[in-house]
């Protein structure tokens, strides 16, 4: 497990918000996921995202097409809301 990947509590209240495939089943959400934080998190270009995360076409496209469809925003507050104790932000601010 990398420091940027999701752990298992936080893929827990993540999975249920994600949206519903349609037509082809999406390749692994919480490794395409993961690969979008360490993107985020280390400032890295899509380009240099690390082989393990999938490739990058497909984490960056999705990080696009999740934005545009609104998932980000509830996704994060679901994770704010489920913690009880001090929360790290992936853009590293505390809550």
């Amino acid at each position: 497990m990398s420091r940027y990947d999701l752990t298992d509590f936080e893929w827990r209240v993540i999975e249920p918000l994600l949206p519903t495939p349609r037509g082809v089943p999406r390749v692994d959400d919480r490794r395409v996921l993961n690969g979008i934080f360490w993107v985020l998190r280390s400032g890295a270009p899509w380009r240099d995202l690390p082989e393990h995360y999938g490739p990058s076409t497909t984490c960056c496209n999705r990080f696009v097409r999740w934005r545009k469809a609104g998932v980000w925003d509830p996704m994060m507050d679901a994770i704010a809301t489920a913690r009880d104790d001090h929360l790290q932000m992936i853009d590293s601010t505390s809550g």
